[in-house]
């Protein structure tokens, strides 16, 4: 069987006896959706503090390759929220020989940063500022637009997400994500 016959014969599968030239009719006029832009970033980090060092400087980098320079408000509120979640990931979301995951979705006006941890558990809950700590969920609620805790029914983690409201930069500065 040649290459062509090949083809043939797999088009006849996926489409019968329907020809490709027909499938015309059943195409969605692309005016007829608006574009919707989502970028994301996700990555698994160590749980250490290492780790949560490390997710507070890819996020500023992501940042930065999103158009929001390091420095700017929305680029060190994203970033001041992922250290905070990253941290009580590593604080009191440790679980020996599992990491803890970050993830940023960007979509209009609002950053979603989401921290997955493995501690099931344990809530994270606001209080009172101490002597030592106290103080992350506060500044996450600060500069967030809102912030939770989802239980992922059946999984081995939960997320703590936070959703923070960002200006539109114009646009990545020549560089895709």
């Amino acid at each position: 069987m040649t290459l062509l016959q090949c083809a043939a014969y797999e088009r006849r599968a996926w489409f019968g006896s329907r020809d490709l030239w027909n499938l015309r009719a059943t195409h969605v006029d692309p005016r007829l959706q608006e574009p919707v832009t989502v970028r994301m970033f996700s990555q698994l980090f160590s749980c250490t503090p290492r780790g949560a060092r490390l997710a507070r400087r890819l996020v500023a980098h992501r940042m930065d390759a999103w158009g929001f320079p390091h420095g700017s408000e929305a680029g060190e509120n994203v970033t001041l929220v992922v250290a905070e979640l990253a941290a009580n990931a590593v604080r009191h979301g440790r679980v020996a020989g599992r990491d803890f995951r970050v993830r940023l979705l960007w979509e209009g006006a609002v950053v979603r940063v989401e921290v997955a941890d493995a501690r099931t558990e344990r809530l994270p809950v606001v209080r009172e500022p101490d002597g030592e700590g106290g103080r992350g969920l506060v500044l996450v609620a600060a500069v967030s637009e809102g912030w939770g805790v989802e239980r992922r029914a059946g999984r081995a983690y939960k997320v703590v997400w936070a959703e923070v409201r960002v200006t539109e930069p114009g646009g990545p500065r020549g560089r895709r994500s």
